[in-house]
C-alpha cells in the first residue's frame, strides 16, 4: 500500500543524523549552516525522553496484510527496516486520516495508551469488518482513546496529542507550508495544539528550510507559553522561540499595565505616520543664524545651509541615524568652507583643510550643535519623550483628539507596556542603529574574525605536529580543508547558544515560519511588527474572531491579510469542541449568539450530565470559597480556575490570598488559582468559578467576548455566582439543548 520512498527517505533522515552524531560534523555547507552541536544533541535528548512516556502509541493493519507501529519517534532495526514510523511521516498519515466510509487500505487502526512505559489500554478502531479474519475478530479490544484523554484531569501543562490526533485536526497539521494558513475555530477545537504540532510536523518534513531558521511561537500571555513549553520538546523539536508580543523586542522588559482604550490608540497603524512625524521634528532647521565661536572663528550657520544640509541628507532615503552622517558632513564642510575663505584659500592646501575639518567634528560647541540640529536617536529615547511631551503628541499626531492624546501621555520614566513593544520596533525601523552600535558591531566582527584566524592557525600547528610524529604526507589542498574542519569546530564549541536563544535575542532575525494563537488579539501595529519577523509570509494563523476581547484587535481576517499576503492567504475550520462539554457549551452558546446570532458555536463531543452552576448572589469571598470547595468535591483531584474582572483583580486577590495569583510561577501547577479573563486566554481547567460576570462585560467593549472565553475554560464543572446580567438570566431559565 505504502510508497517504499517514503520509507527509505525516513532511513536517509536517520542516517544523516547518525553521521552527524559520530563525525561530529559534515561539511561545511551541510551541518554549519543548519545547526550548532547544542541544537542537535539537545533535539535528539528531547526524542530520547520520550521513551519515559511510551514512544509507541498505535498501529496499522493494512487490507494488504502488513502492519506499521506508529511513534514519537522513527525507528529502524540493523537492516533499515522500520520497527516504529514516525507519526509525521506520509506513511502515518493514514492512522490520523483513515474512516470507516473511506478506509484508505486500512482495516483495523489500534490506539495504545500508555502510563510511562506501561500499557495501560488498548482500543481498536475496526474501519474494514469484511477484511477482518476470524482470528483478527476475536482480538478486537473497545473504548475509545479519545474520550479517554478527554475526560482526564488536567496536569496544568499542555500535553502532546500525535496519539490522539483527529481527521480535521491533522489535514491542518499536513498543510502546505507557503502561504498563510488562518485556522478559525471556537473554544475547545484544538487549535493550539494543533499549531504545535504543525510546527513539529514542518521543521521535520521541511529541515532544509526550516532548520538554519526555526520557527517563531507568540502566545497571548506569559502564563500560556508556560502551559505549552514542553509540547513541541516533547515531539523533539527544539528550534523554535517561544515569546509574547511583549518579549519580542530583545533587552525590553513590556509588563506595565495601561488602559484599554491607551492600548486602542497605540495599537492603530496610524501610530507609524506619528512616529515618523515625531522623527522629522527631531531635525531642527531655526528660524534665526546660529553664531559659533570656534578657536578665534566667528562662524554663522544660516538656516538655509542647515536646510540644505537636511534635504541633502534625506535625498539619499537613509533611515534617520544612517542619513545623520551626510548631514553632518555638509555642515562640517559649510563651517570648514568660512574659516577657509577667512583665512585664504590661496593659503590653505588640501591636507589643511581636511585638519581644519577633523578639528571642527572634535571641537565640542560643533558636536553640541550638531546634537541639535539632528540628533541620534534610540527607539527608546523618542518613544519615552514622545509620550512624555503633550506638545510633541499635538505636533506629530494632529489627527488624534486632546483626549487621545491625552490616554498616551506618561512620565518620562514610565515603565514599558505591552502596546509599545511594536512601536519600539517600527522606531527602530525608521531609526536604523546608532553610530555606536555600528561601531561596536563592526569591533565584534573584528574581534570573530581574528578568532577564527587565530583557530586556524592553531588548527595549522596541531595538523604539522601529527603529520610529522606520524610521517604522513598529504596534498596541500586536503590541509587546507582539515584545517578548516578543525577550526569550524572549535568554534562551535566556543558558541554554545542554541539556535532558539540566538534567534530570540536578535531583533532582526527572519524566521522560516511563524505561528501565532489567539491571532485575533493583536493590534495592526503588532502585525506590522510580525509581518517582518517573516517576509516569506509562511505563517499558521489560529484563533476565532468570536473571542476578540482587545479593542485594537483582528476584527476581520481578510481586513488583515488582503495588506500583508494578497492571495497567498486560505483558511481552515475546526468545528468539534474536544474540551467543554455539551451542557457547559449551552450556556456559551447563549452568550455567542447575543455576540452575533449568525455565529455557529462548536459541536462538543461529549456530556457529562451536569449541569452549571448560576447563581444569583454577591460574589463575595465566602461565596468564592464556597464554590471552590463544591468544584473539588466534584472533579477529586483536578484544577480549579477562579476568573474574575480585570478591574477587580487587585480586590479579589487581597480577599484570596491563600490561592495562586496569576503572575506567581506556581500558578500553572496550583490546585487553585486566581486569573482574569486575558490571563486565561489559551489556558484549560477541570473547573471554574467566574466570579461578577457583570463587571466582566462592563470592563470591556468586548465584555461579551471576555465572558464567552471566561466560560468555555472549564473540562468538566462551571459555576457562575454575582450579579447576573441579562444573558445569563436568561440562561437560567432556558433547559439544556
Amino acid at each position: 500500500m505504502y510508497d517504499r520512498l517514503d520509507i527509505l527517505r525516513e532511513r536517509a533522515k536517520n542516517e544523516l543524523d547518525r553521521v552527524q552524531l559520530e563525525e561530529t560534523t559534515g561539511t561545511e555547507q551541510s551541518y554549519t549552516e543548519r545547526e550548532s552541536f547544542t541544537d542537535l544533541f539537545s533535539g535528539r535528548f528531547s526524542q530520547l525522553s520520550s521513551v519515559e512516556r511510551g514512544l509507541c502509541f498505535g498501529r496499522i493493519d493494512e487490507t494488504a496484510g502488513e502492519q506499521f507501529h506508529i511513534g514519537r519517534i522513527g525507528l529502524f532495526d540493523d537492516d533499515y527496516e522500520p520497527i516504529l514510523v514516525d507519526w509525521r511521516t506520509p506513511v502515518a498519515q493514514v492512522f490520523y486520516s483513515a474512516t470507516a466510509a473511506e478506509p484508505l487500505g486500512v482495516k483495523r487502526r489500534r490506539h495504545i495508551r500508555l502510563h510511562g512505559r506501561n500499557v495501560v489500554g488498548v482500543d481498536d478502531d475496526l474501519l474494514d469488518l469484511e477484511a477482518l479474519g476470524d482470528g483478527e475478530r476475536s482480538t478486537l479490544i473497545g473504548e475509545a482513546a479519545l474520550l479517554s484523554s478527554l475526560t482526564a484531569s488536567r496536569t496544568g501543562r499542555m500535553n502532546e496529542i500525535v496519539a490522539t490526533i483527529q481527521s480535521e485536526q491533522d489535514r491542518i497539521i499536513r498543510a502546505s507550508l507557503p502561504g498563510v494558513l488562518v485556522v478559525q475555530g471556537g473554544p475547545g477545537t484544538g487549535k493550539t495544539v494543533v499549531a504545535l504540532h504543525r510546527a513539529a510536523y514542518l521543521l521535520y518534513t521541511h529541515r532544509e528550510q526550516l532548520g538554519s531558521s526555526g520557527v517563531l511561537v507568540v502566545g497571548p500571555n506569559s502564563t500560556f507559553l508556560r502551559y505549552i513549553d514542553q509540547v513541541l520538546p516533547s515531539l523533539g523539536e527544539t528550534d523554535v522561540v517561544l515569546a509574547t508580543i511583549s518579549e519580542l523586542y530583545p533587552g525590553v522588559s513590556a509588563t506595565a499595565p495601561e488602559s484599554a482604550e491607551a492600548a486602542r490608540i497605540k495599537g492603530d497603524l496610524a501610530m507609524a505616520d506619528v512616529l515618523a512625524e515625531a522623527i522629522s521634528r527631531f531635525r531642527v532647521v531655526p528660524a534665526a543664524p546660529i553664531k559659533l565661536k570656534v578657536d578665534q572663528h566667528e562662524l554663522v550657520l544660516r538656516p538655509s545651509a542647515i536646510r540644505k544640509a537636511r534635504q541633502s541628507a534625506l535625498t539619499a532615503r537613509e533611515q534617520h541615524n544612517r542619513a545623520r552622517p551626510l548631514f553632518v558632513r555638509r555642515i562640517l564642510k559649510t563651517l570648514t568652507n568660512q574659516i577657509v575663505d577667512r583665512i585664504g584659500r590661496q593659503y590653505v592646501g588640501a591636507v589643511d583643510i581636511e585638519d581644519i575639518e577633523k578639528e571642527l567634528s572634535e571641537d565640542d560647541r560643533v558636536l553640541e550643535l550638531l546634537d541639535r540640529l539632528w540628533p541620534e536617536l534610540t527607539p527608546q529615547l523618542l518613544v519615552s519623550v514622545l509620550f512624555s511631551s503633550a506638545d510633541r503628541m499635538a505636533a506629530a499626531a494632529p489627527q488624534l483628539t486632546d483626549d487621545e492624546r491625552a490616554a498616551v501621555l506618561r512620565p518620562l520614566t514610565a515603565d514599558w507596556t505591552p502596546s509599545d513593544v511594536a512601536l519600539l520596533d517600527e522606531a527602530a525601523e525608521l531609526l536604523g542603529e546608532t553610530s555606536g552600535v555600528v561601531a561596536g558591531r563592526n569591533r565584534q566582527k573584528a574581534e570573530e574574525a581574528a578568532a577564527v584566524e587565530a583557530d586556524r592557525e592553531y588548527a595549522h600547528g596541531v595538523i604539522d605536529i601529527e603529520l610529522t610524529a606520524e610521517r604522513i604526507e598529504i596534498m596541500p589542498w586536503e590541509i587546507e580543508q582539515f584545517k578548516d574542519l578543525v577550526a569550524q569546530r572549535t568554534r562551535l564549541i566556543d558558541n554554545p547558544f542554541t539556535l532558539a536563544e540566538r534567534a530570540a535575542s536578535d531583533r532582526t532575525w527572519v524566521f522560516g515560519h511563524v505561528i501565532v494563537d489567539e491571532a485575533q488579539e493583536l493590534s495592526a501595529m503588532d502585525w506590522r511588527m510580525l509581518m517582518r519577523r517573516c517576509p516569506r509570509r509562511s505563517m499558521t494563523l489560529v484563533g476565532d474572531i468570536a473571542q476578540t476581547g482587545s479593542a485594537a484587535g483582528v476584527r476581520s481576517w481578510s481586513d488583515l491579510l488582503d495588506r500583508y499576503a494578497p492571495r497567498r492567504w486560505r483558511t481552515a475550520e475546526l468545528t468539534v469542541n474536544y474540551r467543554t462539554p455539551a451542557e457547559i457549551m449551552s450556556v456559551a452558546a447563549d452568550i455567542l449568539t447575543t455576540i452575533d446570532p449568525s455565529l455557529t458555536p462548536p459541536t462538543s463531543v461529549r456530556k457529562t450530565g451536569t449541569k452549571p452552576t448560576i447563581l444569583n448572589t454577591p460574589a463575595d469571598e465566602p461565596a468564592i470559597r464556597a464554590a471552590i470547595k463544591s468544584a473539588q468535591a466534584s472533579i477529586a483531584d483536578g484544577h480549579v480556575a477562579i476568573i474574575v474582572p480585570t478591574s477587580r483583580y487587585n480586590a479579589f486577590a487581597a480577599a484570596l490570598p491563600d490561592v495562586a495569583h496569576a503572575h506567581d510561577p506556581s500558578v500553572l501547577d496550583a490546585q487553585v488559582a486566581l486569573l482574569d479573563v486575558a490571563q486565561s486566554k489559551g489556558l484549560e481547567f477541570d473547573a471554574v468559578v467566574i466570579a461578577d460576570p457583570a463587571t466582566i462585560i462592563t470592563d470591556s467593549p468586548q465584555g461579551l467576548s471576555d465572558l464567552y472565553v471566561a466560560t468555555t475554560r472549564p473540562t468538566k464543572h462551571l459555576t457562575i455566582l454575582g450579579d447576573l446580567p441579562e444573558v445569563l438570566t436568561q440562561v437560567r431559565r432556558t433547559p439544556l439543548r
